[in-house]
C-alpha cells in the first residue's frame, strides 16, 4: 500500500510508463501502437506481455486502494485485451488495435485523480480535529469523490 503523497505519485509514473509503452510507442492520428500491438503477432509472447502488464496495473491500483467498480472496469479492459490476443489472426488484429492498457491505466488515473490523499490515519485526523475538515475539502471540489488516509 502507498503511504505517501510521493508514493501515489509513483504509481501514477508506472500506470503511464505503462500505458504509453503498451499501447502508445507509435502514435497515427487517434489510434496508437506499442509493445502490446507487436507482440501479439509472436505466439505466446504476446499473451504473457498482456497478462504480465495487466496484472501490474492490477497490483498498482490495489497500492492506491482503487474501488471496487475502478478495479472491475480495469479488469474488464484487461480482459478482452488478452481474450482477442488468444483468437488466431483475426484476434491479433483486434488486439493490436485494441487499447487495453491504456484504458485500464486512464481509469486507474482518473480514480488517483479523483483522490484526496492525506498523509496520516484516520484515527489521527479525528484526534486532531481534522477530520471533517477533509471531508469539507473533498466536498468543495468537485473533481474529488473519496479521501483516502495513507496512514491507514
Amino acid at each position: 500500500m502507498v503511504k505517501s503523497v510521493a508514493d501515489v505519485e509513483n504509481v501514477w509514473l508506472s500506470v503511464e510508463r505503462i500505458k504509453k509503452i503498451s499501447d502508445r510507442v507509435i502514435g497515427i492520428g487517434p489510434f496508437g501502437l506499442g509493445l502490446d500491438a507487436l507482440l501479439t503477432w509472436i505466439p505466446g509472447l504476446g499473451t504473457i506481455y498482456t497478462v504480465g502488464a495487466g496484472g501490474w496495473l492490477i497490483i498498482l491500483g490495489l497500492r492506491v486502494k482503487a474501488g471496487p467498480g475502478t478495479l472491475a472496469r480495469m479488469l474488464g479492459y484487461l480482459t478482452v485485451d488478452t481474450v482477442t490476443g488468444t483468437v488466431p489472426i483475426a484476434g491479433d488484429a483486434i488486439d493490436a488495435l485494441f487499447p487495453g492498457h491504456l484504458l485500464a491505466a486512464k481509469a486507474l488515473q482518473k480514480h488517483i485523480e479523483s483522490t484526496h490523499w492525506v498523509e496520516m490515519s484516520e484515527r489521527e485526523a479525528r484526534d486532531q480535529g481534522v477530520f471533517d475538515t477533509h471531508r469539507e475539502e473533498m466536498k468543495q471540489d468537485r473533481k474529488l469523490k473519496r479521501v483516502v488516509y495513507l496512514g491507514d
